[in-house]
């Protein structure tokens, strides 16, 4: 026997959708408005940042297109040392460590270092507003099949990859990297110590 109070079976289900779907926009509002604090925030001492795994093996001669559409290869960074970072857009961590490799490279960019940005598979229109969002002066390339993940065989984001001046990938990290792990780990191979 069916009471007045209750409601049609039809109508439990709607509630409950509703329901779900306004609890699901609010659950999307909070992240949508925590991007833009998350954005501005650097990496500082107090944040943990990866460690790197010292390595030693040869870099791969890797080919890509950069923003601009001009391809360009590792294979020409020669005589430099040079921070491959694999990253994308929509990373928290990676957008969290980008003010501070900027920093780092302009601190560092007249000692024949540099940083190469591989954004993995975003549309080029995003990692063009996303450049000019953060300020970015280091190169960024496009990567829209994996190739640089495929290349450096992570699929981790971020990662990074410290490739010496003779062209032997020296340093790894799987994550986000602080300014004093830079420091302590990446300086003294681009001074030379």
């Amino acid at each position: 026997m069916k009471m007045q109070g209750d409601l049609p079976a039809a109508h439990r289900k709607n509630l409950w959708i509703t329901l779900l779907g306004i609890g699901m926009f609010l659950i999307g509002a909070a992240v949508v408005f925590s991007l833009p604090a998350m954005q501005s925030q650097a990496l500082d001492d107090s944040t943990s940042s990866a460690q790197p795994v010292k390595v030693e093996y040869p870099a791969p001669g890797l080919t890509l297109a950069d923003t601009q559409g001009n391809l360009v290869s590792l294979n020409d960074l020669s005589g430099m040392v040079v921070l491959v970072n694999n990253w994308a857009t929509w990373c928290p961590p990676c957008r969290a460590e980008m003010p501070t490799l900027q920093a780092f490279y302009e601190t560092y960019a007249d000692e024949g270092f540099t940083i190469i940005a591989i954004d993995s598979g975003d549309p080029a229109g995003e990692v063009q507003a996303f450049i000019q969002d953060y300020g970015l002066t280091f190169p960024v390339w496009l990567d829209p099949d994996g190739l640089a993940l495929e290349a450096f065989n992570s699929w981790s984001l971020p990662s990074s990859y410290v490739i010496d001046r003779d062209g032997i990938i020296r340093l790894m990290w799987l994550g986000a990297i602080s300014r004093t792990a830079l420091e302590t780990h990446l300086a003294p191979l681009i001074r030379g110590d």
